[in-house]
């Protein structure tokens, strides 16, 4: 077989782990009994007056893989202008969710490192999201800044911004860091699953005890071009080294809280305590096993779990498939609620502020959600539930768009006062 259609099957099964693991879902009588027993959310008139006078900005999205996967790269062969019941998004579902910008995830795999294509196809999924805002310039317009953001919503399109998903895509290279700037990256994951040279992932043993001085040096220069850091998938320790190094906010593009659900995927308190000083955010993870307590427990170790089977099937891709389905057999999933997230969403208000707290949803980079937020047409639901639970319309505001617009202009005048500085 040749060696970039093998290396592309295992690259899909890797996806398939991170985003299918656990899928199998129990009955509906058990899954009613997750988030407190509360029943089916009713979206009220003034819930929906409320959300739709703003629009969400949602910090995580992996519809680029998904074309990748399904569709061979275009969207010829997926057209999400039309319903695309098989994956979390499509057209006619974000104008129901109220989506106004997105950031698309353009996510490859962390082993695809090992042979060196980590940047290669980094670039091929820029271009995916590329080629959606042209196919579809009724719906989509490119941002790459505050300015284009707010464009965008004055036109009615849906905000299209690039999120780098892990560090392994610049290939420890300062010029392909400021590359994928120059291609409209606007924040970049520092790890995902696995260590790399220079910072440390919360899913894979310590190289750096959390940033290395390169580490620190590429936190920097993001500051310098305006590109957010994003501290989801990372260690505490790298956590605090990326906050102590950054000039800037950071985000967390789709993470939770670790109080709520102890997985390691999730945000320490002595983390979020820290935000008010540094202006971050933390933008709520929607996957059931990172936000439900007792699905935590079971995805705990997805990933060594994963690099187990790597280890012992190498590149064995129907093996490891048979194996995947049985631990996916035996260990089911408990997906929860609308009310779960918004637990993570009440925890991270309370202990970091109003003002550091946003949505990450990972829709279509997850395989287990909860109910009543099944895909992106969802999101009226959430508000319903904040406004339940005392919000008000400023703050709900807040959490789906302004808190993370708010970190991308304040990252925006970092960047201008350290381009002013420079000799």
């Amino acid at each position: 077989m040749h060696i970039r259609s093998r290396l592309s099957k295992i690259v899909v099964w890797w996806n398939c782990f991170f985003s299918c693991f656990f899928l199998w879902l129990l009955p509906a009588s058990a899954q009613d009994s997750i988030g407190g027993g509360v029943g089916e959310v009713i979206v009220s008139d003034l819930a929906r007056q409320i959300h739709f006078r703003s629009y969400v900005f949602d910090g995580h999205n992996d519809l680029p893989w998904e074309v990748r996967k399904r569709a061979s790269r275009t969207f010829d062969n997926l057209d999400i202008s039309q319903p695309q019941p098989e994956i979390h998004t499509d057209i006619p579902r974000l104008r129901q969710g109220g989506v106004g910008a997105q950031f698309w995830s353009v996510y490859v795999p962390s082993n695809t490192a090992d042979s060196g294509i980590s940047h290669q196809m980094t670039l091929e999924q820029i271009e995916i999201v590329k080629a959606m805002v042209q196919r579809y310039p009724e719906t989509f317009s490119l941002a790459l800044n505050s300015e284009d953001i707010q464009q965008a919503r004055r036109e009615g399109k849906i905000a299209s911004l690039i999120g780098v998903e892990g560090g392994h895509s610049i290939e420890n290279s300062m010029a392909k860091l400021r590359r994928l700037f120059d291609l409209g990256a606007r924040y970049m994951t520092l790890t995902h699953s696995d260590s790399l040279d220079w910072a440390d992932s919360c899913s894979d043993t310590s190289k750096s005890s959390g940033l290395s001085e390169f580490g620190v040096q590429v936190v920097q220069e993001m500051n310098r071009m305006g590109m957010l850091v994003d501290i989801s998938h990372v260690s505490p320790e790298t956590m605090q080294d990326a906050i102590d190094a950054s000039r800037a906010p950071i985000i967390f593009s789709h993470s939770s809280a670790r109080a709520i659900a102890d997985h390691p995927r999730n945000v320490p308190d002595e983390i979020l305590k820290q935000l008010p000083n540094n202006g971050g955010i933390v933008m709520v993870n929607f996957y059931s096993g990172f936000i439900v307590p007792e699905s935590a427990k079971l995805t705990g170790q997805m990933f060594d779990q994963l690099r187990e089977l790597r280890k012992r099937f190498g590149n064995d891709d129907e093996a490891i498939q048979r194996e995947l389905t049985r631990l996916r057999a035996e260990n089911p999933i408990l997906p929860g609620s609308v009310q779960d997230v918004a637990d993570h969403i009440d925890h991270i208000a309370k202990t970091a502020g109003i003002d550091h707290v946003g949505i990450g949803s990972d829709f279509d980079g997850i395989g287990t959600v909860p109910k009543q937020l099944e895909d992106v047409s969802m999101y009226p639901v959430l508000t319903q539930v904040l406004l339940d639970r005392g919000y008000n319309e400023v703050e709900i505001h807040k959490i789906m768009s302004e808190n993370i617009l708010r970190v991308i202009t304040q990252a925006e005048q970092v960047a201008a006062q350290l381009q002013t500085a420079q000799p």
